[in-house]
């Protein structure tokens, strides 16, 4: 068993490092406070070719791995979480199936100006009474003039208001509940599509996240993306496994970023005559810390290999997703009790790391839903 990266690999990674500590680590403290989409770093990973990691290079992508793209994903996330969610979505959910599925001539005028960033991408799952629940799907494509007319709205849709296209699950024969799920693509100023209210959040600022409505949304039978109508779950299988695995690494990073600022503070804080570090309590939350995280990226990383490998994978996925943001809620819980009452001022990052860490225990699948899954998994277990 071998557990390095390749050589390859590790130049990406040292090169993403040196790109978001020079590029973005500097202004995560401007990002968060503005809450706005900062559309110039945007350009600047464009430029770098990153928005197209995951596509072919006849398209102007990179056409790395599964585990490249999540070193990728890991350390971007050690930047501004906002804007990396931003970013995730454009590389991985919002132009994965136009790239899978998409006509020649779709991929020309969708897919290559998404990889330059001069078209935004996203993807459209959740709706009012549907997010893990998948069944649940509302949203409807009812075929009709060579097409399908689309009704229905999306909510907590990453960059739903700059987006210039969107992949939406939508039932086409509700009747068949999961069986009846297909993924179309959707394009700006196409007639009744458009976008709703934006929601405040508390964390993961930099992102825009909102709503997208759909009133009698025509599209040609060439933006139903898959092999017939009715396929959507088992495509849906394959993007959640890595968008889990890739959740798990933005737990990982944002943990180890929180620890990581917490032992420094520690060092320097003086409490009754010595260094805090020098106390027991606070050592045992560092060795906790340090065990829980190696224990999650280890997993998560694991999870990647599976997916490289084309093995099934999809309750490992879980699993990593469910353990590795539950102990980045740990750290960063940790965290803010060795910064004590400063962890509550705004002027220290403990604050953000609290609060972006809070999304990553919905996005993916919350866990509530997870466990109950993973549950019900491994009771069937011979």
């Amino acid at each position: 068993m071998d557990f390095r990266f390749s050589d390859e690999q590790e130049f990406f990674r040292a090169s993403i490092e040196k790109m978001v500590d020079r590029l973005i680590r500097p202004r995560i403290q401007e990002i968060d406070e503005a809450d706005e989409f900062p559309h110039d770093l945007w350009k600047e990973l464009a430029d770098l070719k990153y928005l197209g990691l995951r596509h072919p290079e006849k398209y102007g992508g990179m056409n790395v791995d599964t585990i490249t793209s999540m070193i990728f994903y890991e350390e971007l996330a050690r930047g501004a979480c906002g804007f990396a969610m931003s970013v995730t979505m454009q590389i991985l959910m919002g132009t994965y199936f136009v790239g899978r599925f998409g006509s020649e001539e779709i991929k020309q005028r969708v897919l290559v100006p998404a990889i330059k960033g001069e078209k935004m991408g996203t993807i459209c799952f959740t709706e009012e009474h549907s997010g893990s629940d998948l069944a649940g799907t509302r949203t409807t494509a009812s075929k009709k003039d060579g097409g399908w007319v689309i009704n229905g709205r999306k909510i907590w849709i990453t960059s739903s208001p700059m987006c210039d296209f969107c992949t939406v699950l939508a039932t086409t024969d509700p009747s068949k509940g999961l069986e009846g799920l297909s993924f179309f693509l959707v394009e700006k100023g196409t007639k009744g599509f458009s976008s709703g209210q934006t929601f405040a959040k508390l964390g993961c600022h930099g992102s825009v996240t909102g709503e997208l409505v759909f009133d009698n949304v025509w599209v040609p039978d060439e933006n139903l993306l898959g092999e017939g109508p009715g396929n959507g779950l088992k495509y849906t299988t394959d993007i959640l496994n890595e968008v889990r695995v890739m959740t798990a690494l933005f737990a990982c990073a944002i943990a180890n970023e929180a620890m990581s600022d917490a032992r420094k503070y520690a060092l320097d804080r003086v409490a009754f005559g010595k260094s805090i570090a020098k106390y027991q309590l606070i050592r045992v939350k560092f060795a906790n810390h340090w065990a829980w995280y190696e224990a999650a990226r280890l997993f998560a990383y694991k999870c990647a290999w599976m997916i490289q490998e084309g093995m099934e994978c999809q309750y490992e996925c879980m699993l990593a997703k469910m353990f590795a943001t539950e102990m980045c809620m740990s750290a960063v819980d940790e965290a803010s009790r060795i910064y004590g009452g400063n962890s509550f001022a705004m002027e220290y990052p403990q604050q953000r790391f609290f609060r972006d860490a809070r999304f990553l225990l919905f996005g993916g699948g919350c866990h509530e839903v997870l466990q109950n899954a993973l549950g019900a998994a491994y009771l069937r277990k011979e």
